[in-house]
């Protein structure tokens, strides 16, 4: 694969058409961390021997509540695709999220014993190389965090504390500025001072890698009122930034597999499958959309023929059919 194809992955997945996001953001401050995408998936192709996958962001006030479909669809892919390449892979969530999973495994002839919540007390990563989140909320930042960012800026550091009281610090909040620690596992602290190489892959600034933005830039970014506060504040080594967080496994996937000469185990996965695949989730995961909290298939709020135009362009792009 050539350094061409993967900045043309990159571009596909650095769209926003519901402009709810940080990638909207981009025409007017710019492209936030470029190359991560290609640079994360060398890393992998390269080096990755055990890999687990942390996804699954909880909807409290969905209709059911649920876990969202931005998440599980890119995470399984990508999962299936690492197993696929004969890398040792698991997923994990908390337990809320759990069947929502383990549905999207099955649907893609992913193990779903493979599809666990780890006891953090006696996780061990013993031969694991790599981490990687998905559209999984991480929890937001302490005065301590942001003055590691910001060491010398003192005029940020009174912003923070105008934007962000005490009780609201060191908590996990979605797009509304909602509590979310009640439904979420501290699954964080898997990638807090990890040994092992990390990504994160998210599309709101609230996810699991966002710490590797400065706060000031994502405060910026994020819409009032509640973008000081959401933004998260645990880095990854690489963080891929996308208009929706399941396009950026897909293409971290297709990126690895292209890498290592296989395209061919994407083939299976057209857009009919596709939506078959979500129309599965949303029925007997369930899920809902996380913009909509409907339990439709539908992700971020786009209707399925708008989401899945890049992963129809990745298939094109490898010479696979739609």
């Amino acid at each position: 694969m050539t350094p061409r194809v993967l900045e043309h992955l990159e571009r596909l997945i650095r769209t926003d058409p519901a402009r709810r996001g940080l990638i909207a953001t981009e025409p007017e401050f710019g492209p936030l961390l470029p190359g991560h995408l290609s640079d994360a998936a060398n890393e992998l192709a390269d080096h990755a021997t055990q890999v687990s996958l942390v996804t699954g962001f909880y909807i409290p006030a969905g209709l059911p509540p649920a876990a969202e479909t931005d998440g599980p669809l890119g995470t399984v892919l990508l999962a299936e695709t690492l197993r696929q390449l004969g890398i040792t892979v698991s997923i994990f969530s908390d337990k809320l999220c759990l069947p929502a999973l383990r549905v999207a495994a099955v649907s893609l002839s992913f193990p779903a014993e493979l599809v666990t919540c780890p006891d953090l007390n006696k996780f061990t990563p013993d031969r694991l190389t790599h981490l990687i989140s998905l559209e999984r909320v991480g929890p937001n930042h302490t005065a301590e965090s942001l003055r590691r960012l910001h060491p010398h800026d003192s005029a940020v550091w009174q912003e923070f504390d105008e934007l962000v009281p005490p009780a609201d610090r060191d908590h996990c909040f979605n797009m509304r500025g909602v509590c979310l620690d009640e439904w979420t596992a501290p699954l964080h602290r898997l990638f807090e001072n990890s040994a092992v190489k990390t990504i994160g892959i998210g599309d709101g600034g609230n996810e699991i890698g966002m710490g590797s933005i400065p706060w000031t830039e994502l405060r910026r970014r994020l819409p009032e009122p509640h973008g000081g506060k959401i933004a998260c504040r645990i880095p990854c080594d690489w963080t891929i930034v996308a208009g929706v967080s399941n396009w950026g496994g897909y293409a971290l996937a297709a990126a690895i597999a292209s890498l290592r000469g296989r395209v061919d185990i994407l083939e299976p996965w057209t857009s009919a499958r596709q939506f078959d695949w979500l129309q599965t989730l949303v029925r007997d995961g369930p899920a809902v959309d996380g913009v909509t909290r409907l339990a439709e298939p539908t992700v971020d709020g786009l209707p399925f023929a708008t989401y899945i135009q890049p992963w129809d362009g990745m298939r094109q792009l490898l010479g696979l059919k739609r």
